[in-house]
This record gives structure tokens, sequence and C-alpha cells, in this order.
């Protein structure tokens, strides 16, 4: 699934690709803070293996510093996923729907979304209060907790907003099935999915390749 470039000729349409194009650079900077986490990490373990197995000298608070690292591993890059359509779903209903009957269900599916993401807001923006206001901090070297909860809130409001982006998009298309898809993940079948991954790697040269049912035939 990947998000469709088409140029809004529609009032509504402009509205959502502004949007879209606004809040895009943000969630790739999320996303490339999380993948920078996971560089962090992978060189500390290696660093942590190398002192403790030849100078027998660990990083102090190594553990602690793994744990606090998750919430940013974990969160800051959802809501760029949301954007790609990276995230697990099921389709074994939505992909054989056309029409307003897909877009209705689209706009279900992202309300419960909405509503699951909105209280994972309201309660991880509680939690981080609490350990600010109690200092909380790790067993073991004793880092102060707070600023990896604060990650939470602020990558689910984020996911909140292209979600909102995605209930727009998908109204639009509600109302009007004609428009071209802006602001919403695109349900690609198997066939499809294999001919864009192959141009993410080919780039030009998939002219000479015909993908058919998954499968790649010259």
């Amino acid at each position: 699934m990947t998000v469709s470039p088409a140029t809004p000729s529609d009032s509504a349409g402009i509205a959502i690709a502004t949007a879209d194009r606004k809040l895009s650079p943000f969630e790739d900077s999320l996303n490339l803070i999380a993948a920078f986490a996971i560089l962090m990490l992978m060189l500390l373990g290696t660093a942590q293996i190398f002192l403790r197995s030849v100078l027998n000298s660990p990083i102090a608070g190594y553990i602690d510093l793994v744990e606090l690292s998750m919430a940013s591993m974990a969160f800051l890059g959802a809501a760029y996923c949301q954007r790609l359509g990276a995230h697990i779903r099921m389709e074994l209903l939505i992909g054989k729907l056309q029409g307003r009957a897909l877009w209705f269900a689209e706009i279900l599916g992202t309300l419960a979304a909405l509503g699951i993401i909105g209280v994972l807001i309201w309660y991880s923006w509680g939690h981080f209060l609490r350990a600010y206001q109690l200092g909380d901090t790790t067993i073991d070297a004793e880092y102060h907790v707070w600023p990896s909860k604060l990650l939470v809130p602020i990558a689910f409001s984020f996911w909140f907003l292209r979600l909102l982006i995605q209930l727009s998009g998908s109204f639009r298309l509600f109302l009007r099935p004609e428009l071209e898809p802006i602001g919403i993940a695109k349900i690609m079948d198997a066939a499809e999915h294999a001919r864009e991954e192959i141009h993410d790697v080919l780039g030009d040269g998939t002219s000479d390749l015909d993908v058919t049912d998954g499968k790649s035939d010259k």
C-alpha cells in the first residue's frame, strides 16, 4: 500500500493535500530519529559486548539505557508507517469492496483507530506527568524516565493527525468516489505490491518485467 500522489482539483482535495504535505516532514523527522535510536542501540550493544568481554568493564546503566530507548524505536515511526500504509491490517473483506462501500468501511476503521489512539494519548500523557512530578527514575542507574515517556504522547499525537487526514480523504471519496485518492493509503493486490517493490529496487528497469499474480516473468 502506498499514498497516492495525485494532484487534486477540488477545494477539499487541495486542503487535504496541503495538510498531508505539511505533516509529512514531521513524520519523516520522527522516523529518522527512531532509525538513529536503533543505530545507536546497535553501537551501544557492540560497545557493551567489547567492554564486558575484553576489558571486563561494562557500561554503567546499559540495561536502563536500552529500556529508555524502547519508546523512540517503537512509537516515533508510527505516523510515518500509517502514511505509507505499512501497518499490518486485515483486507480479506475490505480488499473486495469498491466505491462508496470501500470508503465507508475505511471511515469506520479510521474512526475506531482515532478512538483508540485518542485514549492512548490521554493516558500516556498522564503517565508522563506523573513520572515528571514524582521524579521517577530507573532502578539501576537512576536515569529520569520522563523524557522517554514524553515521546509516547508526542508520537501518538502525530499518528492521530495522520489518521485525521486519512479520515478526511476517505470521507471525500465516500462523497465522490470518482475523484483521485488524496492523503490515504491505497489498497494494492499482490501483483501491484510486487510491481512497486520491483520498481523501488530497479527503478526504470521494471519496463521489461511483467508481474502477474505475485510472480515476475521476463
